[in-house]
């Protein structure tokens, strides 16, 4: 058991780096669409180390994810919205961005309740930003680009 747990502490800790060179990839894609669809995977990532942090008793990790997370859903959004399309002529990235939002943001709302009540502040700001970015990616489908 105990050869077992560095093992495991290795590979906890080679994810949470290859999470973070994930979101600089992200940012140095020069397509815009798959820019968003990196920073979304990177956000999914992320949010897997955030939990095994929590798990672990490490709510300053937890907090850096979770900034990271929210960092990366807005690099997601921003991509979008720079390639000037219309959400509906062209729905392909913007619905794939509004599903992965949407089960990002169930599962940070499950997340939380699950943690104890004086941790549950630490992801308001990442769960509202992911909300928000949802709402709009879901408005600009239904709606198209707002002008």
């Amino acid at each position: 058991m105990g050869i077992r747990f560095p093992a495991v502490l290795a590979l906890w800790l080679a994810c949470g780096v290859a999470a973070r060179a994930d979101l600089k990839q992200a940012q140095a894609e020069p397509n815009l669409e798959k820019r968003s669809a990196l920073a979304l995977n990177n956000a999914a990532a992320v949010y897997k180390a955030a939990r095994a942090a929590y798990m672990q008793g490490d709510t300053d990790e937890l907090a850096r994810d979770a900034a990271e997370i929210q960092e990366s859903v807005s690099l997601a959004y921003t991509s979008l919205t720079q390639t000037g399309k219309n959400p509906r002529r062209s729905p392909k990235w913007f619905k794939k961005a509004e599903i992965e939002t949407r089960d990002l943001a169930r599962k940070l709302e499950a997340f939380q309740q699950e943690m104890s009540y004086v941790d549950r502040p630490l992801l308001d700001a990442v769960k509202a930003r992911v909300q928000q970015v949802h709402d709009d990616l879901l408005l600009g489908l239904m709606e198209g680009k707002r002008k």
